[in-house]
């Protein structure tokens, strides 16, 4: 089978101190977490940044830059994504200025969401010139859109932006199942989604609160990657009797991983696959 992908989403813009202690949201803190669980078997990072002195969600490049510079420090082939998410800040020039980092600095992916959606409590605005705008800026910019999919039409908007120009080979999704306003997590809204996927497509699974470790286990499954941290679920069991820690969640995938026989990606193996620089001497994002 595929050797796995295993998509790191330590922080999120949702889990707060107030709701789990293990979230870490200082810059210092999420760079401390993902370079001890490198060693656990990590190889691509979905970022948030947090504002020190408030624990709120940022757009801010500086704070971002400090997380990227105390990774790479230590972990210099890791590929890191940064989040340009509309659901705490819907203007182009905030949503798109962690784009703007460069050489060390300079992020492999952008998280790019195909549609608008509502979550439990709040909505994601993503109008189509959002969208058309952000990939255009990651085009130039020879960083990758991580493109985040909730339902079965975004996937269509993904083929709509190939055709159009905005999205070029390979392609790299994350499929993310179990929103209440979105695909529910069962086997027939994945088998779909997989199967809608464009030629040249890479794909982590992940799933919303105790959805997490089904679609991991059947993303496994079916030759795809996992997408687990806290950001999108903070309970350790099903029955929601003890918080997660990430450490615990990425030693659980590994155990799950080994059952099924799935190898895991090094980091240099999935820059090659998905056309992205080797990750040292300030090359990042994708080969010129």
């Amino acid at each position: 089978m595929e050797k796995l992908i295993v998509n790191f989403t330590p922080t999120g813009l949702i889990p707060t101190r107030e709701m789990t202690p293990h979230v870490p949201i200082l810059p210092t803190e999420i760079v401390d977490q993902v370079n001890e669980l490198v060693g656990l078997g990590i190889n691509m990072v979905h970022l948030h940044a947090r504002e020190p002195d408030t624990g709120l969600p940022t757009f801010r490049k500086e704070i971002y830059a400090k997380i990227i510079a105390g990774i790479r420090e230590k972990n210099e082939k890791l590929l890191l994504c940064v989040s340009t998410s509309g659901r705490i800040f819907n203007v182009f020039e905030k949503r798109s200025e962690v784009l703007d980092l460069d050489g060390d600095l300079k992020p492999d992916f952008g998280s790019l969401t195909l549609s608008s959606l509502n979550f439990n409590k709040e909505v994601s605005i993503n109008s189509p010139q959002m969208i058309k705008d952000l990939a255009q800026k990651m085009l130039d910019r020879g960083i990758k859109p991580e493109l985040e999919v909730f339902d079965l039409g975004m996937v269509n908007f993904a083929h709509y932006l190939i055709q159009k120009g905005f999205l070029k080979p390979p392609y790299y999704f994350n499929l993310i199942l179990g929103n209440i306003a979105c695909a529910q997590a069962t086997m027939l809204n994945l088998g779909l989604m997989i199967m809608e996927l464009p030629p040249s497509s890479i794909w982590s699974v992940g799933g919303i609160g105790r959805f997490q470790l089904q679609m991991n286990v059947a993303s496994m499954n079916f030759g795809g990657g996992v997408r687990v941290g806290l950001e999108d679920n903070i309970w350790f069991d099903q029955e929601r009797t003890k918080l997660a820690r990430n450490i615990e969640l990425i030693k659980r995938i590994h155990i799950l991983r080994k059952e099924n026989g799935r190898e895991l990606m090094t980091s240099s193996e999935l820059r090659e696959i998905l056309h992205l620089e080797a990750g040292n001497n300030g090359r990042y994002g994708v080969k010129k």
